[in-house]
């Protein structure tokens, strides 16, 4: 907002507060919440019906297939899009056995890997919730987004921030999607929108769609643009399989979403 306001001060632009239902109060920045899919669907009512002119969204928390008339119009400039290890207060190592926590099948898979000797285990709520369970013994370690870290300003409580190569983000992760109505100018967002951003959350998510849009098996893509080209690696896990399959495609920047598309393909054959 303070982007746009600058560059079009004649706008004025205010910030909506947003209810459930259940008229519990929820923050803007859905890597805070749970219940995001409840979240996003009352956004997407808000701005059918005109409450809201735009929404801006956790793209990795957007589901693929979007709604009717609802277009993601912008993409921000991606934040770190890493994952990170995060230790109670006092430790500097993982303990041997200690439970991991996290809410994702796709970090679920990578941490079984690269911690046989520690067991994954499930954990809900937003983010501080997250820490409390954490700090009151109840996990030995989180892994979180290290941008919705950075947005809480609570970096100082990342112990290890993982290598895409070790632990592959979800698609769209660290970057801010701006969603708006079909039919409608929104010019002035050219201050926002991102065009690296906009064509690595192209591949990344058609890789994901391609895959039966990521519902019940584990996938994971981060693409890497330079000199014209994209490199798109992915990882897929289908039910039944023992290991995932993981890839690299490199292509032309120009089709994101062919390479996508291309990589998913290649995957789905290996298992």
């Amino acid at each position: 907002m303070k982007r746009i306001h600058k560059a079009h001060p004649e706008l004025e632009l205010e910030l909506v507060a947003m209810k459930t239902t259940g008229d519990k109060i929820l923050d803007k920045t859905l890597d805070q919440i749970g219940g995001k899919g409840l979240f996003v669907k009352e956004l997407d009512r808000a701005l059918r019906e005109g409450e809201v002119d735009l929404c801006v969204h956790s793209l990795k928390d957007v589901p693929m297939e979007l709604p009717e008339g609802l277009p993601l119009v912008a993409y921000s400039r991606r934040a770190n899009a890493r994952d990170a290890l995060v230790l109670p207060p006092g430790c500097a190592a993982l303990a041997p056995g200690a439970a991991i926590g996290t809410a994702s099948p796709r970090r679920a898979v990578q941490l079984a890997a690269l911690f046989p000797k520690n067991p994954v285990k499930a954990v809900r709520g937003n983010v501080l919730t997250r820490l409390e369970k954490l700090d009151g013994g109840e996990y030995g370690a989180l892994v979180l987004a290290f941008a919705g870290l950075s947005r809480l300003h609570m970096t100082g409580r990342v112990s290890r921030v993982f290598s895409t190569d070790e632990m592959i983000p979800a698609a769209g992760q660290g970057i801010l999607a701006i969603q708006g109505r079909a039919g409608e100018r929104y010019g002035f967002l050219t201050e926002v929108d991102d065009d690296f951003s906009r064509r690595a959350a192209l591949a990344e998510r058609a890789f994901v769609a391609a895959l039966d849009g990521g519902c019940t098996a584990p996938t994971a893509a981060y693409a890497e643009i330079w000199g014209g080209q994209l490199k798109l690696i992915g990882l897929y896990l289908p039910e039944g399989a023992e290991h995932p399959a993981v890839g690299t495609l490199v292509g032309d920047a120009e089709q994101p979403e062919r390479i996508g598309i291309d990589l998913a393909m290649r995957l789905r054959c290996q298992v």
